[in-house]
């Protein structure tokens, strides 16, 4: 996985259809993802149940891409070594989760994967200040996390914040919530590089009919792109 700051579109399939998660997956790299978003949600830590790792193994197998974890589970420590042995690429651990996250991004690397932290929308920027030499990937909540479908939170201060304290390190930033063709030109000129984005992908298409997904990935990065030219 080589680093590059150029614009990445990490559909999550969180808004694909859940009982054909295989065809979904494929369907949107072939229409031009980037990445593959997969949301694992606990029901404690934000409210609602998603998926484990054994879904997550089933993904894996599908993927030809980069296979981007977000877990938003608290604890987090007890499962890195499951989630690695499924297949995750970057595995997203919440600051918020946990006490000890500079222990967590110690564990997720030394499991083999790339480390994440991710910011709820009213935790601060500085929360990562003494973290950037264990992490890959910033991902800045732009909603509350938990449901997907939610209206994005105006955040491009933090993300400007984040994108001069990250200055040459090769560490993404990464938005999480309610991105749109409206919404990426925002933080991709803040400095945002790979842009999560479910319902705003998956919309109007199917696994049948995916032409309107890469319509969607297409919009999504012109706007983004054209905010940074």
């Amino acid at each position: 996985m080589s680093f590059s700051r150029s614009i990445k579109i990490a559909p999550s399939i969180l808004s694909a259809d859940f009982a054909d998660f295989g065809r979904e997956i494929q369907a949107i790299e072939d229409q031009g993802a980037d990445w593959v978003h997969v949301d694992v949600m606990d029901g404690h830590f934000v409210p609602n149940l998603t998926f484990g790792p054994p879904a997550v193994a089933a993904f894996r197998k599908h993927v030809k891409t980069v296979m981007d974890v977000h877990l938003m589970i608290a604890p987090v420590d007890p499962y890195i070594d499951a989630f690695a042995q499924a297949g995750a690429d970057i595995l997203t651990a919440h600051i918020e989760a946990g006490p000890h996250i500079h222990r967590t991004l110690q564990a997720i690397r030394g499991a083999g994967m790339k480390a994440g932290v991710a910011l709820n929308p009213a935790t601060p920027e500085d929360a990562v200040a003494h973290l950037l030499d264990l992490t890959d990937l910033v991902c800045v909540m732009t909603v509350n996390p938990g449901f997907g479908g939610q209206s994005f939170i105006d955040l491009t201060g933090k993300v400007r914040a984040l994108r001069a304290m990250i200055g040459d390190r090769p560490i993404h930033i990464e938005i999480d919530g309610g991105v749109t063709p409206q919404t990426a030109p925002l933080v991709a000129a803040a400095g945002a590089d790979v842009l999560v984005a479910g319902s705003a992908v998956f919309k109007g298409g199917a696994v049948e009919n995916p032409a309107p997904y890469g319509d969607n990935i297409r919009a999504i990065r012109h706007a983004a792109e054209g905010a940074i030219a």
